[in-house]
Parts: structure tokens; sequence; C-alpha cells
């Protein structure tokens, strides 16, 4: 699989293709913003019906990257779920998989502001893990150095080929990294937007996900 290798706050780090982030040192897998049962939370809101194959396409592409990694840590940080009742209402064999593959790993839900209160599931749930030199929350709270977080699903707008197209993206500078959005039928944040312009030193760079990971100035005009 495509991915780019970084280091950040003295870790050596790999952002893969995928969106995840892979950390070899501590065999620890991160994701951000899986929105697990989004189509129904959608539906019992009076808004279109989507179609309902978002959960399993999302558990599919976790489950490949930790086969890729083997990891043995799992972080899924924050926004797991699209909201409270999305976790209630997963189907059964969507369940037996989250716990299939939480099964012989140390499982790590941080919570999010979709996914404030822990679901019946197995694992840890926190509002932060610190494992440094690094720390993982859901959304950022401030210039800590070694941040790990998620929240704003940050989408680079580029030009290939004389077409605008818009990619997920993880956002990176001296102080912290932010995860695009891991889950099926995520919206996104255009790294142009005054949150992540403001967020991030002016130096910041955009990892492309994709066939290639790649990293290029962060967009901002």
């Amino acid at each position: 699989m495509s991915s780019y290798h970084f280091t950040l706050a003295g870790a050596s780090l790999v952002a893969l293709g995928s969106g995840a982030l892979w950390w070899p040192e501590k065999n620890l897998l991160c994701v951000s913003d899986l929105h697990l049962g989004k189509a129904d939370r959608v539906m019992r809101r009076g808004g279109p019906m989507l179609p309902p194959y978002e959960t399993r396409d999302t558990l599919y592409r976790l489950e490949a990257d930790i086969t890729l990694t083997r990891a043995e840590v799992i972080v899924c940080l924050g926004d797991s779920f699209d909201d409270k009742l999305s976790g209630d209402h997963l189907p059964e064999a969507e369940l037996q998989w989250i716990s299939r593959l939480q099964t012989g790993r140390r499982w790590i839900w941080i919570e999010g502001n979709h996914d404030p209160d822990p679901m019946e599931l197995g694992g840890t749930y926190m509002s932060a893990l610190p494992e440094p030199p690094l720390v993982f929350r859901h959304i950022s709270s401030s210039r800590e150095n070694g941040e790990i977080s998620g929240y704003y699903h940050p989408k680079a707008q580029i030009s290939l080929r004389g077409k605008s197209i818009s990619k997920p993206c993880f956002l990176l500078d001296s102080d912290r990294l932010v995860l695009p959005a891991y889950g099926t039928f995520t919206g996104g944040l255009k790294t142009q937007s005054e949150a992540l312009c403001s967020l991030m030193r002016p130096e910041a760079v955009a990892i492309l996900t994709g066939k290639q990971a790649r990293p290029i100035p962060m967009p901002r005009d």
C-alpha cells in the first residue's frame, strides 16, 4: 500500500494511503471518524436513503489495514459512531465483526462529539490517550507538541490533468497531525477553511490519501 513516512515529536510514523496512521514502534494503528451507522442516522432524521453498505465497507478497509500492519493496538480517534443510536442499531453481523477485530488486541475508543458516551462494545473508552511522546484526542485543543487529532475531515483541493478534484488528506506541521475521516460517506472540510488555516502552522503540508500517499504544501488559497 502507498505510504508516507515522517516524524512528529521524535516519533517515526507512517501515513497510509487508506487514511490510517501507523506507528511501527508501538505496533499501533490509528483511524479517525469512522462514523459507523451513518446511513441509519440519516434515515432516522428524515434525510435521503443512503446505500446501507457503508459500515461494512469501512470495517472491510479497517480489517485490511490491521492485517497489513499486524497492529496489536487500535486507536479509534473519536466519532467512531455517527450517534449513540447508530451504535445501538448496528446489525448483529457487524457487531460480531467488530468483536472479532478486537480479539487479542488492545482496542481504545476515544470519545468524539458524535459519540461522547461509551457503547456496549469491547475495548477501553477514553477522553484522550497519552502515549509519549504523542497524545491522541478527537479535537485539537492546544499547541501541545506531538498531538494527533481528527474531527475536521480535512480535504485538499488539487488540479489533476486540468480538473479540480478534492482528496481526503492528513495535515502535518511541527506540532500536530490531523487525520482524515476514515469512514465511508463522510464529508470533508477544505484545507482553505478558516478553522484549518488558523489551526495549522504556515509550513504545514497536506499528505494526500489514495493510491499514492504524498505530501504537498497545504492548500490555503
